[in-house]
């Protein structure tokens, strides 16, 4: 299985991206990655060490052909977004990923990839343990928990590094050339409520909603995908006042940058509307699935009978809930007026949990614009405080603003059309690269995110494409050899 992934070509990058694999990586527990990637350094005789946040920062050396050239730093993200489907058995504490060759991609088995930011961090390995590739002096920094606050990127401090370039390797078409990127930030609502003992003369159900493509919260979000948080509460509302619909739990979705693929309820409804309200929730489903027919071909929406709860939400907490969770923004905002096709501001209700008396709803929302970043924040903000909330903002940071002026631009535009005959897309992005955190305190260093084609990120259709692998080793091993001159003083 995994040694099939070996043999593919390079297999300089593909070895590294399985060892990658073959450890533990959730973000927040990198523990066991930081450890590996300093043995990694170490074993290679280099300078290697880890700062006081856990960012791993290894130095190389440049080749005798290149000592005149500026120092780059090439940069990636150890973690990685942890998603299965419901039906995989899988620790991903204690297990490594398993994948397998299909065609021209690599996939794992019910699970995520890794290939965010895998294929990036193995690709700089690659280089550091090379001895056959012309490059600069290279300062090779691994970030911790990009994915789940980009803590890493916000504890580097200034002066660590001395590299005037910056080559990010987290972009996932490969025929972009990254030179922005959106800013985001979490709103998480939160409230209690009394559990009431459940009505006599009700009927207890489960209902689940699955089979969504899921994704990337940031690149997928123009696709205009399912949630199936937005989805449940469609099934939910109105409920109580036709069927006396009582909600005991809720789970939808998972990670905050991940479009949720699954949500699962249970409820119950006066015994007496029973057949009423199986009726009417069938034709209601059947509507929603027609809906999404054409972006959505696998969704599946069932309800079950259940043995009956023992507690359920009070009722004016409830309507309040339902209709905050269908008052609040999720999707595209608004697009870029000054790049088309881009987004400019979005929202993602991530995650929702109704237990114990407790509800609380994730959400992330991103802009490359600053302004309208928090515009959406306070409405969300509003929509939940009207509803009973507390709204708490965290995990604040800021996007990247593009530099159509600088060298490595340039360099890498110029690379990329010598190497294949065609125009790159220079674009911005609607996701959360480093680049612009890492900025704040290098201010002065010129950045520029490029990568190979992974599809279906943050959700177990990951998948990343061979030929456009080999396609990015190559323009990266291309750049390296054009890194600008240094300047004279």
């Amino acid at each position: 299985m995994n040694q099939n992934i070996r043999n593919i070509a390079p297999t300089k990058v593909w070895n590294h991206f399985a060892d990658l694999n073959a450890v533990p990586r959730p973000s927040k527990k990198e523990e066991r990655i930081i450890q590996f990637m300093v043995d990694f350094g170490k074993n290679l005789q280099l300078d290697t060490f880890v700062d006081k946040v856990g960012n791993v920062i290894i130095k190389k050396p440049a080749t005798s052909d290149m000592e005149n050239r500026k120092t780059i730093v090439m940069q990636g993200h150890l973690d990685m977004v942890h998603q299965k489907n419901a039906d995989t058995v899988f620790d991903f504490d204690n297990e490594g990923i398993k994948m397998y060759v299909d065609g021209d991609w690599v996939k794992a088995e019910g699970t995520t990839l890794g290939a965010d930011n895998g294929l990036g961090v193995a690709a700089i390995m690659a280089v550091l343990s090379s001895t056959d590739i012309s490059h600069p002096t290279i300062e090779a920094l691994f970030t911790i928990d990009e994915e789940t606050g980009m803590t890493g990127a916000m504890g580097l401090e200034g002066g660590i590094l001395q590299g005037e370039i910056l080559l990010n390797l987290d972009t996932e078409e490969d025929d972009e050339i990254g030179i922005g990127c959106a800013g985001g930030v979490d709103v998480t609502a939160t409230r209690r409520y009394h559990e009431e003992e459940t009505p006599e003369n009700t009927t207890a159900f489960s209902i689940t909603v699955k089979g969504l493509n899921g994704g990337h919260s940031g690149m997928d979000i123009i696709k205009g995908l399912g949630n199936a948080n937005k989805i449940m509460n469609r099934v939910l509302f109105d409920g109580f006042e036709k069927y006396g619909l009582r909600v005991s739990e809720i789970n939808g979705g998972s990670l905050r940058n991940a479009i949720p693929r699954e949500s699962f309820a249970t409820i119950v409804v006066d015994t007496v509307s029973k057949e009423n309200f199986l009726s009417e929730i069938s034709m209601v489903i059947n509507k929603i699935k027609e809906e999404f027919s054409t972006l959505e071909s696998n969704l599946a929406i069932d309800i079950q009978e259940v043995k009956s709860t023992k507690a359920v939400m009070e009722l004016g907490v409830q309507e309040s809930f339902i209709k905050a969770i269908y008052a609040a923004h999720n999707g595209v905002y608004r697009m870029s007026p000054d790049v088309n096709g881009l987004v400019e501001t979005s929202n993602n209700i991530a995650r929702i949990i109704v237990k114990d008396g407790a509800i609380k709803v994730g959400c992330l929302t991103r802009s490359s614009s600053e302004t309208n970043k928090w515009d959406l924040a306070n409405s969300l903000r509003a929509c939940f405080e009207l509803a009973g909330f507390d709204v708490d903002f965290s995990g604040n940071y800021p996007g990247w603003l593009p530099n159509m002026n600088s060298s490595i631009l340039k360099t890498v535009e110029n690379t990329y059309i010598k190497l294949f005959d065609a125009q790159p897309n220079v674009a911005a992005c609607h996701a959360g690269l480093e680049c612009g955190i890492l900025g704040q305190n290098y201010p002065e260093m010129e950045m520029i995110s490029f990568g190979p084609n992974i599809k279906g990120a943050h959700s177990p259709d990951e998948r990343a494409q061979i030929s456009s692998t080999q396609k990015f080793w190559r323009l990266l091993l291309e750049v390296l050899k054009n890194i600008p001159e240094k300047d004279e003083k």
